[in-house]
């Protein structure tokens, strides 16, 4: 049985980690409770700009389809790659990570866009190749930031070095409820399987759909990834809210646990002093 100094001693050390533990967990929550507004206030706009963007695509000519539309094989992907430039957040950055090695497109034709520093280190170890590093956006995001990302991958894009854009973040449910995604920004998924011999209207572009196409798309992947960052900041927050509680009431239980024995050595002690000193009055009257 330990030594009634060790448990003192641990039980004090799993004090001021609890203590700790408990000053996060309160930074975390006043933290969600913003991230969580903004969260809340955006979704609704960007989950219709995907489907709108993508009914957009599905009306118009082959030619727009073609690029936009259709899946394409072979050449190599951009994933952008959301996740948190700290730890103790639960199972936050590797959900993620998993979501990404999981996948069904092979290390050597992917091109990591990291946002955060976990995922980036943890993907960079796995041999994937990591093109641009945007992890000080996770510190404060901006539109403006999104805007960068936008920039870089539909330069890419445009230039034909990628031919798929994959964003990989995790949506916020609840503070207990976070779900790592992966949604493919372009091409886009066909929404009505509206086609030119259905009989449909086609879209209708002023001034031509190039000159048009030019200012939609690289707006709908700005405001997609601005999405999918305040998504991320939040559920961030959420996660490590609840990692930061489970660690405390684990703490409060080993201290419990710890001073339960501390007592009973405490009292055994006393026991065997009583016992000694008996035993020696006894000796003496003898």
């Amino acid at each position: 049985m330990a030594s009634m100094r060790d448990i003192k001693r641990r039980k004090g050390s799993i004090q001021s980690t609890g203590q700790i533990t408990k000053a996060m967990k309160l930074v975390s929550t006043v933290k969600l409770q913003k991230a969580k507004g903004r969260a809340e206030e955006s979704k609704p706009y960007f989950n219709h700009l995907y489907q709108t963007i993508s009914a957009i695509f599905a009306r118009s000519t082959a030619e727009v389809k073609e690029r936009y539309i259709k899946r394409q094989e072979g050449g190599k992907k951009a994933f952008i790659v959301i996740s948190s430039n700290r730890g103790l957040a639960g199972g936050y950055n590797a959900n993620i990570v998993k979501m990404v090695t999981n996948s069904s497109v092979p290390k050597e034709d992917m091109y990591i866009y990291a946002v955060g520093r976990k995922a980036r280190e943890a993907l960079e170890r796995k041999g994937y190749e990591i093109r641009k590093d945007y992890s000080e956006v996770m510190n404060s995001p901006l539109y403006s930031d999104a805007s960068d990302i936008s920039r870089d991958v539909m330069d890419a894009f445009e230039n034909g070095e990628i031919n798929e854009i994959y964003i990989v973040f995790t949506i916020f449910r609840n503070s207990v409820s976070q779900v790592p995604t992966m949604l493919r920004l372009l091409p886009t998924e066909d929404p009505s399987g509206a086609s030119e011999e259905s009989g449909e209207a086609l879209m209708n572009f002023e001034p031509e759909p190039e000159e048009a196409l030019k200012e939609i798309i690289p707006k709908y992947i700005s405001g997609e990834i601005y999405g999918a960052l305040i998504e991320s900041l939040a559920s961030e927050n959420g996660a490590r809210m609840q990692a930061m509680d489970n660690a405390t009431n684990n703490a409060e239980e080993m201290i419990a646990n710890l001073t339960l024995q501390y007592n009973r050595a405490r009292q055994g002690s006393i026991t065997q002093e009583i016992t000694e000193i008996i035993s020696g009055a006894n000796a003496l009257n003898e």
